[in-house]
């Protein structure tokens, strides 16, 4: 699967492959061995190859890694937070990888619509209302929505690793959001049902 992207991927200027350092080069040849293609998040961020570098290693082991949380948690707070900001990048992308994960093509598209709808444990139900509300309104945040999720069996580590995801995707969404970056084409048609 090789995507070729039509048009600007970024109201900035977005840097060609030949003038990035090597190393910024030999991470989207993974990208490309992996996937088939480079996210457009990952060519618009290099014109900055340091600040791009930094971030990703911070953001592959962030949502990546054996962690506190499930990766499925993690990429359901990356969807509820690009949902409540309105980041169309960053739900094209992880809406596919949490379809990837799951198996499931609709709950993405519900939390997306409305995540209070969704069919969800109690668990993940509190995880994506402190994720909503530390978008919405960190500044009304207590410790009572820290007791809450520690009710429900959350340590405080997975607590600060839940704090931190929904604090990435507040940032990439905002990033995305004023640079015009655009999702690559690719993403809305990953992992989805097959008909038949």
């Amino acid at each position: 699967m090789r995507a070729v992207e039509k048009g600007p991927t970024a109201w900035l200027r977005v840097p060609e492959p030949a003038e990035l350092p090597e190393e910024v080069r030999a991470l989207f040849a993974k990208f490309e061995e992996k996937t088939g293609f480079v996210p457009n998040v990952a060519r618009n961020f290099a014109l900055l190859p340091e600040h791009f570098l930094r971030w990703f290693r911070y953001y592959d082991h962030l949502m990546r890694s054996e962690g506190h949380l499930s990766r499925k948690e993690r990429e359901m707070i990356a969807v509820v937070v690009s949902a409540t900001n309105r980041c169309e990048y960053c739900l094209a992308s992880h809406s596919a990888y949490l379809r990837e994960l799951t198996g499931d093509p609709v709950l993405p598209d519900v939390l997306i619509a409305n995540f209070r709808r969704a069919q969800l444990t109690p668990r993940e139900r509190a995880l994506l209302e402190f994720a909503h509300r530390m978008t919405v309104a960190s500044e009304e945040m207590s410790s009572a929505d820290i007791e809450t999720l520690r009710s429900l069996g959350f340590s405080d580590e997975a607590i600060f690793e839940a704090a931190q995801v929904a604090a990435m995707f507040n940032f990439t969404n905002r990033l995305a959001n004023a640079l015009g970056w655009v999702p690559n084409e690719v993403y809305y048609h990953l992992h989805r049902a097959k008909e038949g």
